[in-house]
């Protein structure tokens, strides 16, 4: 009878102890789970890609100012068919030339103030604005192409405003590729870091994925030294900011 209980004894004891060492066990691992939870690393992943223009722009302005609205509207348009003529004998097509009817700006105030002579000044109370528009898929050609223009133009005394609008691809079109190259490229660094820190890698904890910004000639939203020199160019980059967890 006294051999049983002392067997019952050394069974209970041997189970506490068992579960003394779960116990500590899951303590140790809970202790190293909250442990491990404020160790992260803040990476950030750089992607970029060069875009060029779809389609390119050359708009001509034709503008003429006045007090007689009829006069300056018949300059006006009178110009506009002379620069057509012009522009199709140097072969572009009907297709290719865009010309919007004629706008009228009435500026309602016959003089301005000026300063330096202490006087009013007469100004043109109306103006008189048409624009030709010419489409190209040629957007390396379309600078020296729009030049030659302003040049004959200028010597057939038709000068106009002259400027180039390129058309680049939907920027929506090439973000979801970027973010998958900049997110790459964040983990890399992650891991980089580490190896050096004798770590491992862990899952996200928190990521944060940049607006797409543009830098070149064109929409100058950011001017670096990488960007590219010619307008029909522009470098799109987006930089991820993530949070890995570091385990050992």
């Amino acid at each position: 009878m006294e051999k049983n209980k002392q067997l019952s004894i050394i069974i209970i004891g041997f189970c506490i102890s068992i579960s003394l060492l779960f116990v500590g066990f899951f303590i140790y691992k809970g202790l190293k789970s909250f442990s491990d939870k404020d160790r992260v690393v803040t990476v950030k992943g750089l992607a970029e890609k060069e875009i060029k223009a779809t389609q390119a722009f050359i708009n001509i302005k034709v503008s003429f100012s006045g007090d007689i609205p009829s006069e300056i509207i018949a300059k006006t348009n009178n110009q506009v068919d002379a620069i057509t003529k012009y522009l199709k004998e140097k072969g572009y097509k009907d297709s290719d030339i865009k010309t919007e009817q004629v706008s009228i700006f009435d500026g309602k105030e016959y003089y301005r103030y000026d300063y330096d002579l202490k006087a009013k000044i007469k100004i043109d109370r109306y103006r008189a604005t048409r624009l030709i528009t010419i489409l190209t898929n040629k957007v390396e050609q379309a600078k020296d192409m729009s030049n030659n223009i302003d040049l004959d133009l200028i010597n057939k005394n038709l000068s106009s405003e002259i400027n180039c609008e390129y058309k680049f691809p939907e920027l929506n079109s090439i973000k979801p590729a970027l973010i998958a190259e900049s997110t790459k490229n964040a983990r890399l660094a992650g891991e980089q870091f580490a190896n050096d820190s004798k770590s491992k890698l862990g899952k996200i904890k928190t990521a944060s994925q940049g607006q797409i910004t543009i830098a070149g000639q064109y929409y100058e939203e950011e001017a670096t030294s990488s960007a590219p020199k010619e307008a029909y160019l522009q470098k799109a980059r987006v930089v991820s900011t993530i949070v890995f967890f570091l385990e050992d």
